[in-house]
């Protein structure tokens, strides 16, 4: 598919909002690798190549392993993933998928377990901004395949 525009040039302050963001998420203090399993698989559900090629890419730099990228869709049936994760993971996919009765409180208290309030603010803002993305690339058509993750800085 070719892409329709580029929206970082269309509109280069809303993109500075979003980078923003990122940004504050990146500095927020979650860990990122659990960063990008959530960016991975809300970008699975949205169905957006760009994102998954970037995050898979960034995740596998970072050390991420093949496996549990490869089974993130099936997370739940897996014992890959720690209880942190699988926590994130599953408010991640809620926040997603909000429908019209909200989250369940059973699901709140289950991350409770694992997050504070700021680290569950930080995790659902996480989950807010890669929707954007998604929202952006999957519309205007950014093409998969050509992002390139940044190169690791020597020790």
């Amino acid at each position: 598919m070719q892409q329709r525009l580029d929206y970082k040039q269309a509109a280069p302050a809303a993109f500075q909002a979003m980078l923003g963001l990122e940004n504050y998420v990146r500095q927020s203090g979650l860990e990122h690798s659990l960063l990008e399993l959530v960016k991975t698989r809300v970008s699975q559900i949205n169905g957006c190549a760009y994102c998954l090629d970037m995050h898979t890419k960034d995740a596998r730099a970072a050390g991420e392993t093949e496996q549990r990228l490869y089974l993130l869709p099936a997370w739940r049936e897996t014992s890959f993933y720690s209880e942190r994760e699988r926590a994130a993971l599953a408010w991640a996919e809620a926040v997603t998928q909000l429908g019209p009765h909200g989250i369940p409180d059973a699901l709140y208290d289950e991350v409770r377990g694992q997050f504070d309030e700021k680290a569950l603010v930080d995790l659902t803002l996480a989950t807010i901004a890669i929707n954007g993305w998604n929202r952006l690339a999957i519309p205007f058509r950014s093409e998969a395949g050509t992002y390139q993750p940044p190169k690791a800085h020597a020790a």
